[in-house]
């Protein structure tokens, strides 16, 4: 009873009293830029940070075994100095208040790192196993620092998106720098990559994608939405990574079905567009060819494309041996120090690809075996499936502030499903240290702590009705 007197009273600080005594909830005031990383420090994680290093600086050494230079100092600082305010202020709360949907989530994903944290035993490089258990947990501390936050004092959550869209253009900028004063830093031949200042398959499609779903849904400025899509398109086409144009396209496709759906102007928009966009395909197939056509997309090997550049040879060898050993190889290291007794998988040796499976489902498999593949998934589709619930339009209330939250969720839903299709073709979704796996935990949080908002919202709705 105590419990639930405190959620209500909790509840209440979040809606204010119109004239006709009908709650409504309270929109948050918006926070400088300089100050709302303070209040959320997570964002910060967003940054990376940028490492000033070439990518091929570790070209050729075993990367299962430990060896750092002050970038590795710079990143682990980082990264440390967030999560010790985390502690410090999650110390400072007498009793932490989450929904019991969070609590369970949270629960599968510190149960992830303990596999992790396990496979240190049986890992052929326990020093790094350890040290990336250890940045694991504290990622997740983060996390839950945030999400303890947001639930007393819900941010603006269209701010929360925003913000992180900002971290993602001036990592733009600095990769913009980076080309012009030392490409070797982000450039490998013509593609744009980012190496280790900052992954172009992952910041330049969370601008694309926050920027279309605002676009189409009035968020903001649309003429601000279109300059900053352009930008984002732009920087994943220079990448000329399949595994990054083609979820960003599905999604994109999802964003303009989505829309169509709410109006007949919509819709006749969305048609034509579809029906120029087949057009202008046709137009070029006609006159570049569609056998020239294939050999770019491809960077001219079909067979690389039909093998998944080695990843589908690497992921029967990773299924294999998980047959006979099921706990895994051990976290992070496994994989490489194993798999570098088979060059025909084509690992990338070298610390700015750390894990060797090039797919994040696979890397969970061989890092901590089918338990540590299980949770992974159970994170995720348990996240996924609170989201959707307050996503649905049947959940969506009359009051403002409550569609706001609505668009947060279901444009975060978007943003981690093109991560989840992604991570078909990168392992650095389930590996610390990488901006890629800091991008995806800052999704989940701020699908949770929205949804818990929401949750909130419909209890003080529902308890003022009962009165």
């Amino acid at each position: 009873m105590r419990g639930q007197n405190r959620h209500m009273k909790q509840a209440s600080q979040l809606v204010n009293m119109n004239e006709h005594g009908i709650p409504e909830a309270r929109s948050p005031r918006r926070l400088s830029f300089l100050k709302f990383p303070l209040r959320y420090p997570i964002f910060l994680l967003a940054f990376g940070p940028p490492l000033l290093r070439p990518m091929d600086k570790y070209a050729g050494v075993d990367t299962s075994q430990a060896h750092f230079d002050a970038w590795s100092i710079f990143q682990v600082g980082w990264l440390l100095l967030i999560a010790l305010r985390a502690i410090l202020r999650l110390s400072a709360v007498r009793s932490i208040l989450l929904p019991k949907q969070t609590r369970s989530i949270l629960k599968y994903a510190l149960f992830l790192g303990l596999t992790f944290l396990a496979s240190v035993a049986y890992s052929p490089g326990r020093i790094i196993s350890a040290e990336y258990s250890i940045c694991y947990f504290l990622t997740l501390i983060c996390v839950l620092e945030f999400l303890v936050n947001a639930y007393r004092n819900p941010p603006d959550w269209m701010q929360c998106l925003f913000y992180l869209r900002l971290i993602s253009l001036l990592l733009c900028a600095v990769i913009l720098l980076c080309i012009l004063i030392k490409p070797s830093l982000v450039l490998k031949g013509f593609r744009v990559l980012g190496g280790s200042v900052a992954p172009v398959d992952i910041i330049c499609p969370v601008i694309a994608i926050i920027s279309a779903y605002s676009f189409l849904h009035a968020l903001e400025s649309r003429v601000r939405s279109v300059l900053f899509f352009l930008v984002g398109l732009a920087g994943t086409l220079l990448s000329q990574s399949r595994g990054a144009e083609i979820p960003l396209l599905i999604v994109l496709a999802i964003i303009c079905i989505g829309s169509a759906k709410t109006s007949k102007r919509s819709a006749y928009l969305f048609i034509s567009g579809f029906m120029a966009f087949i057009l202008l395909v046709g137009a070029i197939v006609g006159t570049v060819g569609a056998g020239r056509i294939w050999l770019v997309f491809n960077r001219g090997n079909t067979e690389s494309f039909v093998e998944g550049s080695g990843r589908v040879g690497s992921a029967k060898f990773v299924i294999q041996y998980c047959m006979t050993h099921p706990l895994g190889m051990g976290y992070v290291t496994g994989l490489r120090s194993i798999g570098k007794l088979r060059p025909d998988l084509g690992s990338h040796m070298n610390l700015s690809h750390m894990g060797g499976a090039d797919n994040s489902y696979m890397e969970a498999l061989a890092d901590s075996g089918w338990l540590g593949l299980a949770l992974y998934l159970l994170v995720i589709g348990e996240t996924v499936a609170l989201g959707w619930h307050f996503a649905k339009k049947h959940s969506l209330e009359t009051l403002a502030p409550d569609r706001e939250v609505h668009h947060v969720i279901r444009c975060a839903l978007l943003l981690l499903f093109y991560c989840l299709v992604n991570g078909l073709d990168a392992s650095e979704y389930v590996l610390p240290l990488r901006a890629e796996f800091y991008v995806q935990n800052i999704i989940l949080a701020i699908i949770l702590g929205a949804s818990a908002s929401m949750l909130i919202a419909s209890r003080t709705r529902y308890a003022f009705s009962a009165k």
